[in-house]
């Protein structure tokens, strides 16, 4: 594999790494089935896409996303606490509706970037390619989000929503606002997933309608990794086990598609993506009979 798709697979899964922080907090700490992922990561693309192409500073046009984002997971929510539909089902309505609500924003099905300007080369100073210097300016956007999530979640707030997710009949009891807690974490998570399509549309030269399909499983596939290769109850790890993740997925799946030998191509991205998610969830098994069999 050429160094080029190396730094592309890592700056993909740099940004994905926002995506499996988003839900992290939906599916593990809130326990909320979101499927909105898949309609609002197309959605903060398409958001921030639109905006930059009519001459708004990519900047605003990025902060605007995180805001459409947190509002679609605020209507996520808000279906599942006030109108008692279920929330896996509130999800996917969600997610249908984006996809009309997504067209109409780019008032089509794509909105090309190649000639404006976008945050990575606006930052970008002079002597430093466009390949090492995305990535470099991933990390530092994605560190500064996870230690503001491990912040969030030490404080009262944080450690209500996690009771919430945890078991929210205790969490009434001791006077938490569940409802309130919930409509929160999916705003959150779902920001998270809007700025990752924000970016993943500044970084791949537009916004597309189909850009965000499979982008939960991906998402999924970075939190099932990260927690397989790093167990930990601290939540400063487990944020840091979600991103690597999210890195290491999208190399294992380079590594897969450019591999000559193995014979795959892109189509094959679906399958890849199957089979690394089966082998995260096979491994605890395995290496729980490794240890029986040391034990005995």
């Amino acid at each position: 594999m050429s160094i080029y798709a190396l730094w592309g697979a890592l700056e993909i899964g740099l940004i994905f790494g926002l995506v499996a922080l988003g839900v992290l907090i939906s599916f593990r700490i809130l326990r909320f089935p979101d499927l909105t992922v898949d309609g609002s990561f197309p959605l903060g693309g398409a958001t921030a896409a639109t905006l930059i192409s009519v001459g708004m500073d990519p900047f605003s046009a990025t902060l605007a996303a995180m805001a459409v984002g947190a509002f679609a997971g605020m209507v996520t929510g808000w279906l599942n606490v006030k109108l008692r539909i279920m929330d896996l089902l509130a999800s996917i309505l969600m997610m249908i509706a984006l996809y009309s609500i997504n067209l109409r924003i780019m008032g089509g099905p794509n909105v090309p970037l190649i000639m404006e300007p976008t945050i990575f080369n606006v930052l970008q100073p002079e002597g430093i390619t466009d390949y090492i210097f995305r990535p470099l300016m991933l990390v530092v956007l994605l560190v500064a989000a996870k230690f503001l999530l491990d912040w969030y979640f030490s404080t009262q707030a944080g450690l209500a929503m996690r009771a919430t997710g945890s078991n929210p009949r205790m969490a009434r009891a001791q006077g938490v606002a569940t409802g309130r807690r919930v409509l929160v974490g999916m705003a959150i998570s779902n920001s998270l997933c809007a700025l990752a399509g924000a970016l993943f549309a500044q970084s791949q030269g537009g916004a597309d309608i189909s850009m965000g399909i499979g982008t939960i499983v991906i998402g999924l596939a970075a939190v099932i990794i990260g927690e397989s290769i790093m167990p930990s109850r601290r939540f400063f790890v487990i944020t840091l086990a979600v991103i690597i993740g999210a890195v290491l997925y999208r190399l294992f799946v380079a590594l897969a598609l450019n591999a000559d030998f193995i014979g795959l191509h892109a189509q094959d991205l679906n399958l890849v993506t199957a089979l690394l998610v089966t082998f995260a969830l096979v491994m605890p098994m395995i290496k729980q009979r490794l240890r029986r069999k040391k034990g005995g």
